[in-house]
């Protein structure tokens, strides 16, 4: 199994950005999908998930509005679109294979992505 995120960079404050997360070593399609993001010194926050078919979504408050998550089965690809970006989304940004729908468990996470917010 090998989870491997890109995308990641310097941006300035109210800008975009989309990191992706390249899957293989399973049947990406039937797992549930999620991203987390990580400060040093502090846990790992749950950002976002969504299901197999990529029809349904669930989102932290901190970003609901400002993220999509999306998925592209037939490419194994998992992405996050980061718009409206604020200096406190400075993260190490993750993507997450499996777990429940309603938890912030998983099976297999990726090495991560450095987004960094600022002018």
């Amino acid at each position: 199994v090998q989870l491997v995120e890109s995308g990641g960079g310097l941006v300035q404050p109210g800008g975009s950005l989309r990191v992706s997360c390249a899957a293989s070593g399973f049947a990406f399609r039937i797992w549930v999908m999620k991203w987390f993001r990580q400060v040093p010194g502090k846990g790992l926050e749950w950002v976002s998930n969504i299901n197999t078919g990529g029809s349904d979504t669930q989102y932290a408050d901190s970003v609901k509005g400002r993220f999509t998550i999306s998925r592209d089965n037939a490419k194994n690809t998992l992405y996050l679109q980061m718009n409206s970006l604020k200096p406190e989304d400075t993260a190490m940004y993750y993507c997450a294979a499996g777990g429940s729908w309603w938890g912030t468990d998983y099976a297999y996470r990726g090495q991560g992505t450095q987004v960094t917010v600022s002018s």
